[in-house]
């Protein structure tokens, strides 16, 4: 029966879909290298150009001779490890969320309606910099923990370094601007606040899945969860304190129900979805009537109902979307600098400051790719969360951790911009994490694969696969032709 189901049509398109096992044989070579493009790709994107951390020089408009070298380097190893494993990569596409690539070919397709076409190329190489320095991670030396396994150790070395920064030298890590929400702000080795912020809420969810699914020792992961929360609250990023609770919140239950309400788990997780779909309305003033759901957010966050004058931040952006409302100004093109030939300069000439982003992930998506931009993004969530609940159905845990990392994204990007935004570090995150969901899939694909053709030798020997060369004849024994394999009895 088992060599039937090999022999039968649906076997072979499985075996196409999984693509042949022999490409994907553990592979280690190259692991490392992977892994340094990786680490370069975040410490470049968190670290103060030149590492400026008094911000003399301002806010950079492009990289500096370093910056660009590094880019560069970046960009050609990730080509040449994508090139060396191109067999690999054409599987691979089949199985990373579509409207993830999709999204970056209407990215690259913006350049032609762009206001700023130079601007949106460079964010745009960039972007894909990005995406295949995280598939090329994904492809090499893979297994079930990887992810976090080289995320945590990063995300710790951020923290623990922005610690020592600040109590060796606290003048250049710290805001000492007037304002309340900056006075004494931590941000550490990283640009601002709300990046040290962002990863310190990281931290906590890398942690805290680390002792719930027992792949640290409790104290590891106790000292671990402790120090992230400490610079998630010296950074006073209320975004990431509201943000980490929420993800805290979602995981305990995802990961920690009881097993009769397991089946329950995709109307839980459908449920939240809703919930954070009904404040993004709320928050973005699109249906009238919401407002009293943000109260509890206000209270927990100390925020007003304008989100320290993000709303008005929101109106001018609402104002530039209607221009061009069905696919936008251009990826990136926007948030071109403080200059008069901007259409951004409008931040300086009405509220007196230029903000550099939108603060709202949805909102910028719109103002850049318009509502087909929007589509896309609603589309990615939704294949995301159908291929995690896939997943949890084989690896619980490792699936209810890609889960919390969208849900965390999903509440963050509500007053900061981080949807695949080319300038953002969580824009890396959350690209390995959709890269490294793909692969996991693929693993389990393959592995079933494997068990199938393994019992198919185990039942009959002759479904095995022949030898690539015939037995040598041993001198003095008579030779076993095909026509006593067809003598009759």
């Amino acid at each position: 029966m088992i060599r039937r189901m090999l022999d039968s049509p649906a076997s072979g398109r499985q075996l196409k879909a999984g693509g042949s096992l022999r490409i994907w044989q553990p592979d280690k070579a190259g692991t490392t290298f992977a892994a340094v493009l990786l680490w370069v790709s975040i410490i470049i994107m968190v670290v103060p150009q030149g590492l400026d951390y008094q911000g003399i020089n301002g806010m950079p408009t492009s990289s500096d001779a370093l910056g660009r070298f590094t880019w560069l380097f970046l960009l050609g190893g990730s080509a040449l490890a994508l090139l060396q494993r191109s067999r690999r990569v054409k599987v691979f596409a089949r199985w990373i969320n579509p409207f993830f690539l999709c999204f970056f070919a209407l990215a690259a397709l913006s350049i032609a309606w762009s206001i700023d076409p130079g601007l949106t190329i460079r964010r745009v190489l960039r972007a894909s910099t990005v995406v295949m320095v995280v598939v090329g991670f994904t492809l090499v030396g893979w297994h079930a923990k990887r992810f976090q396994n080289v995320m945590r150790p990063m995300v710790t070395a951020v923290l623990v370094s922005s610690i020592i920064f600040v109590m060796l030298d606290p003048d250049d890590s710290m805001h000492h601007a007037a304002q309340a929400e900056l006075m004494d702000a931590w941000h550490g080795v990283t640009m601002g606040k709300n990046i040290l912020g962002s990863f310190a809420s990281i931290g906590v969810v890398l942690w805290l899945h680390a002792w719930l699914a027992k792949e640290a020792r409790p104290m590891s992961a106790i000292v671990g969860v402790a120090m992230s929360v400490l610079v998630l609250v010296m950074t006073r990023s209320s975004t990431s304190v509201m943000s980490t609770a929420f993800a805290v919140m979602f995981m305990l239950i995802l990961l920690r129900s009881p097993g009769t309400l397991r089946r329950y788990m995709p109307y839980f997780v459908g449920i939240f979805a809703t919930l954070t779909l009904i404040y993004a309305l709320a928050v973005l003033r699109l249906v009238p009537g919401l407002d009293f759901f943000l109260k509890p957010i206000t209270m927990l966050t100390g925020k007003d109902l304008t989100f320290t004058g993000r709303t008005a931040i929101w109106e001018i952006l609402n104002e530039h979307i209607h221009q061009r409302p069905l696919l936008g100004s251009g990826y990136g093109a926007y948030w071109a600098g403080a200059t008069p030939t901007s259409p951004s300069f409008e931040m300086v000439t009405r509220l007196y400051f230029y903000p550099t982003e939108g603060h709202n992930g949805y909102l910028d998506i719109i103002n850049d790719l318009g509502w087909v931009g929007a589509a896309c993004l609603l589309a990615y969530f939704a294949v995301y969360v159908r291929q995690s609940l896939t997943m949890m159905r084989f690896d619980r845990y490792q699936g209810g951790l890609y889960l919390t990392l969208l849900f965390r994204g999903f509440m963050a990007d509500m007053s900061e911009s981080h949807w695949f935004v080319s300038l953002s570090v969580d824009f890396v995150i959350m690209a390995l994490a959709t890269a490294a969901l793909g692969r996991g899939l693929l693993q389990n694909h393959l592995n079933r694969i494997a068990e199938l053709l393994a019992k198919a030798s185990a039942a009959s020997p002759a479904a095995s696969v022949p030898p690539l060369t015939p037995p040598r004849h041993v001198p003095g024994r008579p030779r076993r032709g095909p026509s006593l394999l067809r003598r009759r009895p």
